[in-house]
């Protein structure tokens, strides 16, 4: 019988037959849903978990059925960021605001198990002084968000004024906001082009995903558009245009009618991709996160009034998925 159990400073778990040759992340993600797996693999690298007694810091490792393994939480952070010289890719930048190409892996605030290494430490060090207060302590000058392993066009506001009006454009006048994404699902979905409507909120069944709600709810629509499609249909290029702005809204869209994104850790089911020529497969396998990327955003200036529209670069990694299913980097 296996035992989960949470004193103040420790989580305990003992592996299941189960769940044995399974990473041990995964292992603890089923075990711990309290904790967010983002969480839990911070701890582990940190040096916080063992296994019978034996500091195990990495996150692969294969866990056996028997083996002993206890957490020990430390003390909670102070809430405030700190300031991170870490690169940003700037596509624009005025007194006002900041337009980023955010690279795949970057959180984009603060939260527990990722209290540095975000855009805001790093926005914190770029911009100064003038992000004080903008938004809230843990988010100063975040006006949207792109999941961590989405890459692509964000825009940050530098000063209160610019963060309200902002703020308020992407609340309550998507029709005059340009965010376009370009995702790579499996499948080609028929017809090649339409919407997806469909209330989002939490899963029933599992609280840590998202998933498309008969009642309740926030209203959602996705615009997509098929721009290549493999002549065996294994997989698309799409491109998908918000009208609302929901937590993970394309992935959840895309795989409600049944085209998920590639590689999509939490969406996607796996696909059979023995067929392809060992390299391909080997790329495919090695990108762990989903094929997604916020290729243009564009918004009406709010010291000015004029529509100015930024374009983010494909990152090298997802070009090599595309050339791993044969598909165009010209769709892109």
């Amino acid at each position: 019988m296996s035992e989960t159990k949470r004193p103040q400073d420790h989580l305990a778990y003992t592996v299941q037959t189960a769940d044995a040759g399974a990473r041990l992340d995964r292992v603890l993600a089923n075990a711990w849903p309290q904790e967010s797996r983002s969480r839990l693999k911070a701890l582990i690298t940190e040096g916080h978990l063992q296994v019978d007694s034996v500091v195990q810091n990495s996150v692969s490792a294969k866990v056996r059925a028997g083996q002993r393994v206890t957490l020990q939480i430390p003390p909670a952070e102070p809430a405030t960021p700190v300031a991170q010289t870490i690169s940003l890719d700037v596509l624009y930048e005025d007194d006002d605001l900041l337009v980023i190409n955010k690279a795949a892996g970057m959180v984009v605030h603060p939260a527990a198990g990722n209290e540095s290494g975000t855009l805001v430490n790093a926005l914190l060090a770029h911009c100064g002084n003038s992000l004080s207060g903008i938004g809230g302590v843990k988010r100063p000058g975040i006006v949207h968000r792109l999941d961590k392993d989405t890459s692509g066009a964000m825009v940050v506001a530098k000063n209160d004024f610019t963060h309200r009006a902002l703020s308020k454009l992407f609340a309550e006048d998507k029709e005059n906001i340009e965010r376009t994404y370009i995702a790579v699902v499996w499948g080609c979905p028929v017809p090649m082009e339409g919407k997806i409507v469909g209330n989002i909120g939490r899963s029933p069944r599992n609280r840590k995903k998202m998933a498309v709600l008969v009642s309740g709810g926030k209203p959602a629509l996705t615009y997509y558009k098929v721009v290549e499609n493999r002549p065996d249909s294994l997989a698309s290029i799409v491109k998908c245009k918000l009208a609302t702005g929901r937590t993970h809204q394309i992935r959840v869209h895309m795989a409600h009618i049944g085209h998920s994104l590639v590689c999509d850790p939490v969406y996607s089911r796996s696909r059979s991709i023995k067929h392809l020529d060992p390299i391909s497969q080997k790329t495919l396998q090695a990108f762990d996160k989903q094929a997604l990327h916020a290729r243009t955003l564009g918004f009406s200036h709010p010291r000015t009034g004029n529509f100015i529209s930024f374009e983010a670069p494909i990152p090298d990694d997802l070009k090599a998925v595309y050339i791993a299913l044969d598909l165009s980097l010209g769709s892109m």
